[in-house]
């Protein structure tokens, strides 16, 4: 819906935009929002009157409201009789985008009016290589909305005892083991990728099967001792696991990403933790027609007693920022 007297901005324009305009521009936007939560009222009572009396307006400023929006449209939103209203067609598809909207809106003022309600302390942990590239500023900017949380994150790709170590929230790849964990989904379709970085495969042939692995340098995750050399791929109804081999090995993630950005081999990583590499050509997607392992993302909580309105605040902000 446009809002008269609104004018997109011209960027070549270099004079200031006056205050008065400014606000002038605002009382339309709100104008127009009272026209939908009117016409919304109008359809949910079946009548004007009825929507007067619920938004505590007058009759007349109802019927001008609707009138508007008729206007703006170009489209009669209700078919009138002298007792009720009902829905034309295009009402009927018009209510359904405002209730959208005016839900939104409210959910928006109600996180705003919750900001700062939501407070305390929260001890994250997190896998290295995501934690400092992807977390580390989400954290951020989740704490410019909710200033009166304050974290500490603890970076390591040892899994966090929850039960024995003084955490609150651990955020984990993988299929939760332990059935007492309360996990909830951040990014449930996420997997792992085979890449490889320009000057690496400038030097080296491209493989085009993930059986070609076999004559590659390869870059090595390993934990406790034990090194995750078996990479496994998916493709239709057929399924692979590819034993390969190299002479790089860590237990920190970010040094096997930091190997393939450096032209060190082919590395097998999750994709939220190269999405950026990616997106900027630093590295390059191998065997694309492959789908590597599964790797869904969590925020696990010890208890449901821990799961605090700061915790759950903390869920929807990263869930919503890794979709």
């Amino acid at each position: 819906m446009l809002v008269r007297g609104y004018q997109p901005i011209d960027n070549h324009h270099k004079e200031k935009p006056c205050y008065r305009d400014i606000s002038f521009n605002i009382f339309l936007i709100m104008k127009a929002l009272q026209d939908l939560a009117i016409f919304v009222e109008a359809a949910k009572h079946g009548s004007l009157t009825g929507a007067a009396r619920q938004l505590d307006v007058s009759p007349a400023v109802a019927s001008a409201a609707i009138k508007r929006l008729e206007t703006e449209l170009g489209s009669p939103l209700f078919v009138r009789s002298t007792r009720s209203l009902r829905l034309t067609q295009q009402g009927e598809q018009f209510l359904r985008y405002s209730e959208q909207a005016l839900d939104l809106l409210q959910q928006g003022q109600q996180q705003l009016q919750n900001a700062d309600k939501i407070q305390g302390s929260l001890l994250i942990s997190a896998p290295s290589d995501l934690g400092r590239d992807v977390i580390l500023p989400l954290l951020d900017a989740f704490m410019s909305i909710y200033p009166h949380i304050s974290t500490r994150l603890s970076l390591s790709d040892e899994q966090a005892k929850l039960f024995s170590q003084p955490i609150d929230i651990a955020i984990r790849y993988g299929v939760l083991n332990d059935s007492s964990m309360i996990a909830m989904p951040l990014v449930k379709d996420n997997r792992r990728v085979l890449v490889a970085s320009p000057e690496y495969l400038a030097q080296h042939k491209t493989p085009a099967h993930p059986l070609d692995l076999k004559h590659h340098e390869c870059l090595f995750y390993e934990l406790n001792e034990v090194r995750y050399n078996r990479w496994q791929f998916h493709r239709q109804e057929e399924d692979i696991a590819v034993s390969v081999t190299g002479r790089r090995a860590s237990n920190d993630g970010g040094v096997v990403r930091q190997w393939a950005l450096s032209g060190k081999g082919i590395a097998y990583k999750s994709a939220l933790d190269v999405k950026a590499d990616l997106n900027a050509g630093r590295l390059v997607p191998l065997c694309t027609d492959w789908q590597g392992e599964l790797a869904p993302l969590h925020l696990l909580c010890p208890s449901r007693q821990q799961l605090t309105p700061a915790v759950k605040a903390l869920h929807r902000f990263l869930r919503d920022q890794l979709a």
